[in-house]
């Protein structure tokens, strides 16, 4: 027998052993009695068998995948291109999967793991269901089913990650993987993503709990003349540790949405996960306001960093004036003008952009909302960079601590506060369990998503941010109401 014949084999013997040892247990409970010694023989024998044909089949899958079925090969016949082509038509199919838009996978394996309820093999059948046996959010189910979960059909799911040990842990590294996809998606939107693309100079990338020394200020060399005396130098340094640290945010879509097969559904499944990570990154990123709390996230990198006020809503003079002063302070720490980002709200880089002189010639090129360039330095927008702030960064001296990964949770039974903000309902402290108003999954028909992201950044010294407030280039908006 080839290898799937004997799995089928295997798999109706154990399943007439499960059903056997199922009859035992019902014919004691039917007496109200315990197992007397023939039946807790005969059932003990049962169980050591389908332990061990589980343990068997899991090498015959094994040996499945990696072997070749030879007795299903076809010999091409003729001795020449044509007539080995003649032999083969009709017996070779090709089957491709359409090109997903970034993100789109994962968001197919979020809708079938809703479904399932978190069951892996529930989560495949439904994707085999859903998309075809032949598309990668089967395959990917499938594979993860066969590599252990088969034999834990009602033991709990542990959340989907990229960490070690999870179910999910095998979708990293690979470039093509859901998870990967979506990390791939999602960076991009993101102030800390945008770093190191397009031209834009790098952050310095460095490892989680590894201390990190930095000299903050230079020593000073000497002439020294024969016989003299040499002066010593003095460096400042200074140590950082990243420690790891989660951003997480939740998700809640109805069922409808999540058992929608249309492609705007997934679109809304994968944006809606986007967003719930974007917005508080970036916030707490480059926001002035934000300072460190211990253990739980880190200050902004502009935080107590040096400032000045800009020259508010003056012309295009004004604004280099203003990049001028702001320039002048980033250099006169010592920060390279070559690695030097600057970043700023959306609508401020708009509003650049449109700005042209009295012939009608645009005063700024290379910048849009987007981002671009302007006047030489590369630029990054964001939408939640505070109004009138204006940031120059130094990317080398910007430490980032960042896993690459995403972790998943989900539940439909939950109850939550529907907040973005002030949240009440902490599990510990003073008064546990107090939430102002709180909203039940199960009774919405919704389903509740955690996504979790593990990442870390610091200043390598406090001078390699400089930031202008107050900016308003470009004058007033009308009021069009």
């Amino acid at each position: 027998m080839n290898y799937a014949e004997q799995i089928s084999a295997f798999e109706t013997k154990r399943a007439s052993l499960v059903a056997a040892n199922a009859t035992i247990m019902e014919k004691a409970a039917g007496e109200g009695s315990t197992l007397d010694a023939s039946q807790t023989e005969e059932f003990d024998d049962n169980q050591e068998q389908v332990e061990a044909i589980d343990a068997h089949l899991k090498r015959l899958r094994s040996m499945e995948k990696t072997s070749i079925d030879t007795t299903k090969l076809t010999p091409v016949a003729g001795q020449k291109a044509d007539e080995g082509a003649g032999t083969r038509q009709g017996q070779i199919q090709v089957k491709t999967q359409p090109k997903l838009d970034p993100g789109i996978g994962f968001a197919r394996l979020v809708k079938c793991f809703g479904m399932a309820k978190g069951n892996v093999h529930d989560a495949a059948r439904l994707a085999g269901i859903r998309y075809g046996e032949d598309s990668n959010a089967f395959g990917t189910l499938k594979n993860l089913a066969d590599r252990g979960f088969q034999a834990i059909e009602k033991a709990e799911v542990p959340a989907g990650s990229t960490q070690s040990g999870s179910w999910a842990e095998d979708l990293v590294g690979d470039t093509t993987s859901a998870f990967a996809d979506f990390v791939s998606f999602l960076r991009p939107m993101t102030i800390l993503g945008k770093f190191g693309t397009n031209g834009i100079p790098s952050l310095r990338r460095v490892p989680f709990r590894v201390p990190l020394i930095s000299q903050t200020a230079g020593g000073e060399g000497y002439w020294v003349g024969e016989g003299k005396a040499k002066p010593l130098t003095s460096f400042d340094f200074a140590r950082t540790t990243l420690e790891p640290l989660k951003v997480a945010n939740i998700a809640v879509l109805t069922d409808e949405v999540i058992r929608d097969s249309s492609p705007s559904a997934e679109a809304i499944v994968r944006d809606q996960l986007a967003e719930a990570l974007k917005a508080r990154l970036d916030i707490d990123f480059i926001n002035p306001a934000k300072t460190a709390s211990a253990g739980v996230s880190p200050a902004s990198i502009t935080n107590g960093a040096p400032h000045a006020a800009a020259s508010g809503t003056g012309d295009a003079d004004d604004v280099r004036a203003d990049i001028r002063s702001l320039l002048n302070e980033y250099i006169a720490a010592n920060n390279p003008p070559t690695t030097g980002v600057l970043v700023m709200r959306s609508d401020t880089a708009l509003a650049l952009s449109m700005m042209v002189n009295a012939l009608g010639q645009s005063e700024f090129n290379g910048i849009g909302m987007n981002g671009g360039m302007l006047l030489g330095i590369p630029v990054i927008t964001s939408e939640h960079v505070p109004a009138g702030v204006v940031a120059m960064i130094n990317a080398a001296d910007v430490y980032l601590a960042d896993e690459g990964g995403i972790r998943l949770d989900m539940s439909r039974e939950a109850s939550i506060e529907m907040l973005d903000s002030s949240l009440t309902g902490d599990s510990i402290g003073v008064v546990p369990g107090t939430a102002a108003s709180t909203v039940s999954l199960w009774q919405t028909n919704s389903v509740g998503f955690l996504a979790e992201r593990t990442i870390n950044w610091a200043r390598r010294r406090t001078s390699a941010v400089a930031y202008l407030t107050g900016v308003a280039w470009g004058g007033p908006v009308n009021d069009l109401s």
